[in-house]
């Protein structure tokens, strides 16, 4: 089984990119959705005892946000895939403002996610990495280099 982990600003694509690519075959953990971290745990503790795979579509910035993640998938035998949205903060704002007004996010929140992201590394126990970058309003899927 599998657990996917989203890394990136506000607005960079990340559900979008779910919906088009995991919609048909991967729960979705969100705490956009789910609201809070219990809840979000309950649903990852259902998919790990159903063997269900899933995506955590968290802007997930730090090591430390994406380890609680990766521990927990390891522990229970999970491949884990990472997926790096790469973004312009000011794409990533310009995007952000054509979203329906109770889905936007404020500009300074994307800002400071923008200001504490750290890169994933294959050091924190991704399995697998790649960058996701959005090219003439499509994906674009890279395997992982150890520079952007």
């Amino acid at each position: 089984m599998e657990a996917i982990i989203f890394c990136g600003i506000q607005a960079s694509g990340k559900t979008t990119f779910y919906q088009e690519k995991f919609f048909r075959t991967h729960i979705r953990i969100s705490l956009d959705l789910l609201r809070t971290r219990n809840k979000e745990w309950k649903f990852m503790e259902t998919c790990f005892s159903t063997q269900q795979r899933f995506v955590v579509d968290n802007t997930n910035p730090t090591r430390e946000d994406r380890f609680r993640y990766i521990s927990a998938a390891k522990q229970h035998n999970f491949k884990v895939i990472g997926y790096f949205f790469q973004s312009k903060i000011d794409d990533a704002i310009e995007r952000n403002a054509q979203r329906e007004e109770k889905e936007s996010i404020p500009a300074i929140a994307i800002k400071g996610t923008y200001h504490k992201m750290e890169i994933p590394n294959f050091d924190e126990g991704f399995d697998e990495l790649y960058y996701v970058m959005i090219e003439n309003e499509k994906f674009v899927i890279n395997t992982w280099e150890d520079e952007i």
